[in-house]
């Protein structure tokens, strides 16, 4: 790719069209550093909705100084916008849809694979999906415990008989306990606050397999959309034959 068009695609991100992808991937392999060349690599495996985008986004965030800079970006409108299909290709993508097999239906259908679509307060989300360790996080080495000098015995007490006198010493008293005394219950723990639930986290449960956290996603925001709630069951429904496949 030429620098005139390099610079003409990144002054008019909008007009990126899906032969570029490979130009810019040839850069991006050349030069993993360059920022602008990763993010115009992005918008245009967006267009061309490539399978390939969710992992590169990772990639871009891994390689990025500051990610609420790719943030921002990813979240424009400027990268969500796109030139329109030409017509004909949504009847091509319902006939290839007729040769897949449940399974491919079925991920098809949930749009799996599909590349990801954030809003700006999917800031948790987003963050979420770079997080490339399990729901549990990594254990952290256990040092071995220093060892403890033994003292050379002498002729004075002990720590141990040190406490012992002062506590017989001081000679404490225990006050007994008021059975008319009204007893004093303590509160209980704050539940822990609810994440904030959106589509594109359960999209992003089922992009890392974890079909039980998807579940819950949808059961979620089915209770807090309830306008929506036959879609997100109808959802549901297809999660489950997933697990059962």
């Amino acid at each position: 790719m030429v620098k005139e068009s390099f610079v003409e695609i990144l002054n008019h991100p909008e007009k990126i069209e899906g032969k570029i992808a490979n130009n810019l991937n040839d850069i991006v392999n050349q030069y993993p550093y360059f920022q602008s060349a990763r993010a115009l690599y992005l918008k245009a495996l967006k267009n061309d909705e490539s399978f390939k985008y969710n992992n590169e986004l990772k990639k871009a965030a891994a390689y990025t100084t500051d990610r609420t800079v790719l943030f921002d970006f990813i979240t424009s409108e400027i990268f969500n916008t796109k030139i329109s299909e030409p017509t004909g290709s949504k009847k091509e993508t319902s006939v290839a849809k007729e040769s897949l097999n449940v399974k491919e239906q079925v991920e098809s259908d949930l749009e799996i694979g599909k590349p990801l679509s954030f809003t700006r307060n999917e800031t948790f989300s987003f963050n979420q999906w770079l997080q490339l360790s399990g729901d549990t996080p990594p254990e952290k080495e256990v040092e071995d415990a220093p060892t403890v000098e033994e003292k050379p015995k002498d002729d004075s007490k002990s720590l141990q008989d040190n406490i012992i006198d002062r506590f017989i010493t001081n000679n404490p008293k225990i006050s007994r306990i008021d059975k008319h005394a009204p007893v004093k219950s303590k509160p209980k723990q704050a539940e822990q606050d609810i994440l904030p639930m959106t589509e594109t986290l359960a999209k992003i449960y089922l992009e890392q397999k974890k079909y039980d956290n998807a579940v819950k996603a949808y059961e979620i925001l089915s209770l807090k959309y309830p306008e929506k709630s036959g879609f997100f069951a109808d959802q549901i429904k297809k999660i489950r034959i997933l697990q059962k496949l």
